[in-house]
């Protein structure tokens, strides 16, 4: 009787032992699977506060890269102002610009805080306030015109978040645009060739047509005001900034109105008042127009662009 007592008490330690360790296992699983989850939720959210962050950049940027191209263009036509001489290499002073803040190595001001480093720092101040270290490397700044009346700014980087506690990292090629509207700016062709006594803005005009029949007071307007027109034949807002005077599918041209020139005590010339050509040494033959000042000329290749071929002189 007492063997049998044993074995049962035996039985009943080893059940409870047995259910003593699987409730333990039980309890450790459940703690390893909370504790896990627990984990992967933290690295969601971060994940989701980088997504954010990234977000953000990409709407920002094209913002300071307009900044950026604003102040750079301004400078650029600035120098001009000051040194009464064209910009040798346009795009070279952009670079130059954009990566030191120099033109030629001299510091410019307004060159602080939009240069590439400046913006790179900008986004990190705002990335270290949530534990995240940004990376812009192999930068690639392009300026073109791809439209008469903007220049286009490009930045192309590559760009890497890092969590600062390495949870997770974003790593992609980064392309940013931005448009920057010429009609803020002077036209070197007239600060140079008035010895900076003349400064006129790039205004589109108004008018769609200039003449209608005989009536030539659309273009005796646009004439008065330095209206511009797109023309396939005059050079570009970038051309015009480095004295080039060739002809460019974005290219832009005004009537020079003769009588702010007398008044600047400048010599008048019998020429073409199509800008490009009467700043320059081209003097193709050219028409007086029935309608408007006697000293208006306009040259064979413009007759058809503002409708005076049947109106010439």
């Amino acid at each position: 009787m007492e063997l049998t007592l044993l074995k049962n008490k035996n039985k009943k330690a080893m059940v409870f032992t047995l259910l003593a360790i699987a409730l333990l296992s039980l309890f450790l699983a459940s703690y390893g699977f909370y504790s896990i989850s627990k984990d992967r939720k933290s690295i969601n959210r971060r994940i989701e506060t980088m997504n954010n962050y990234i977000f953000s950049i990409e709407e920002n940027l094209p913002r300071q890269l307009f900044i950026s191209g604003f102040r750079m263009i301004f400078l650029s036509t600035k120098k001009v102002i000051d040194t009464g001489n064209y910009i040798t290499n346009i795009n070279s002073t952009f670079q130059e610009l954009f990566y030191n803040g120099t033109i030629n190595n001299e510091q410019q001001d307004l060159m602080i805080g939009v240069t590439f480093s400046g913006i790179t720092e900008a986004i990190n101040d705002k990335a270290r306030e949530i534990n995240i270290n940004v990376s812009l490397t192999n930068p690639n700044l392009i300026i073109i015109q791809d439209d008469p009346w903007n220049v286009k700014i490009t930045l192309k980087t590559d760009i890497m978040i890092m969590d600062s506690s390495n949870l997770a990292v974003w790593n992609r090629s980064l392309t940013t645009s931005s448009y920057i509207p010429i009609t803020s700016f002077e036209d070197p062709l007239y600060i140079i060739n008035s010895n900076g006594l003349l400064n006129k803005k790039y205004n589109k005009t108004i008018h769609a047509t200039f003449v209608q029949g005989a009536d030539v007071s659309n273009l005796l307007d646009h004439t008065e005001k330095t209206y511009y027109i797109n023309s396939s034949l005059a050079p570009s807002f970038l051309d015009r900034l480095e004295g080039k005077i060739s002809s460019n599918v974005n290219g832009i041209e005004s009537l020079v109105y003769l009588p702010d020139l007398s008044t600047q005590g400048i010599e008048l010339k019998s020429k073409s008042v199509v800008d490009y050509i009467y700043f320059s040494n081209s003097n193709p033959a050219s028409y007086q127009i029935q309608g408007m000042p006697s000293w208006f000329r306009i040259d064979d290749s413009h007759l058809d662009i503002y409708s005076v071929r049947n109106l010439t002189v």
